[in-house]
């Protein structure tokens, strides 16, 4: 259900975009990009915290 409403919601920014002429902030490889370093952050997290609570204990 997370990725329906995800792939709605940015279909929805897309329309408006063009709606209104608006030019995207970054090219699309340049957005990826940041969306796969996003990603990757997020699954990264817990492992570091994992890494710092053994090395803690």
């Amino acid at each position: 259900m997370n990725y329906l409403i995800s792939i709605v919601i940015g279909l929805g920014v897309g329309l408006l975009y063009g709606a209104l002429d608006f030019r995207s902030p970054a090219p699309p490889a340049i957005a990826l990009l940041g969306l796969l370093g996003m990603l990757a952050g997020e699954q990264l997290w817990p492992l570091g915290r994992q890494l710092i609570a053994g090395w803690i204990s």
